[in-house]
């Protein structure tokens, strides 16, 4: 990453499903004064289905394509935002290669405080059907273990997650982005994140 905060495009939000990107970013977008985006909500609206309709009619590969053509134009945006990406957008490699255009903010959490986040994976399909020896906090080690790789891969800044309120994740990658950028975050801002 190079220059100042004032000329990167985007701040991008990465982490697991139940990481807390989307509130963390609304929260984040009010101290920084930029807009915010959810991609997931976008992908959303666009198809016109909720995200478990859309993995039903299109599969997994179906979902991701909508994901990566709505990660570009947002990208594309000629307006500075902060942008919740969904939490498997790292698993293809064109995704990886746009967010390097953003400062990307890694939202880490441990799969057992996920799992509490998450309850049963309702509305989650790559949770659903869990059962037996499969649990969710199974399936969340797994692909924790898959994606790390790829979030670590793509982060400028990393914030352990699982003990703080999105106000407070807000806050901390506020004073994050100050201090890895020498971007000044007027600290009466902050309290905008409450």
């Amino acid at each position: 990453m190079t220059g100042s905060l004032g000329f990167v495009r985007h701040i991008a939000l990465v982490g697991m499903m139940g990481s807390g990107k989307s509130e963390t970013g609304r929260r984040l977008a009010l101290v920084l004064g930029r807009g915010f985006l959810d991609c997931d909500a976008l992908v959303v609206a666009a198809a016109d289905r909720s995200i478990p309709e859309i993995f039903e009619a299109e599969g997994e590969a179906g979902f991701r394509r909508r994901e990566s053509e709505n990660l570009a134009a947002v990208l594309a945006s000629a307006e500075p935002l902060v942008v919740a990406t969904g939490g498997g957008v790292v698993t293809v490699g064109a995704n990886r290669d746009l967010l390097a255009g953003a400062v990307v903010c890694w939202l880490r959490v441990r799969p057992e405080v996920l799992a509490t986040r998450v309850s049963d994976g309702s509305g989650r399909p790559l949770l659903s059907g869990t059962g037996g020896d499969d649990s969710v906090l199974e399936r969340l080690r797994r692909l924790v273990a898959e994606r790390d790789r790829w979030y670590g891969e793509v982060a400028d800044v990393i914030l352990d997650a699982d003990e703080l309120s999105a106000r407070q994740a807000a806050s901390a990658l506020a004073t994050r982005l100050s201090d890895v950028d020498g971007w000044m975050v007027d600290d009466t801002e902050c309290e905008k994140a409450s």
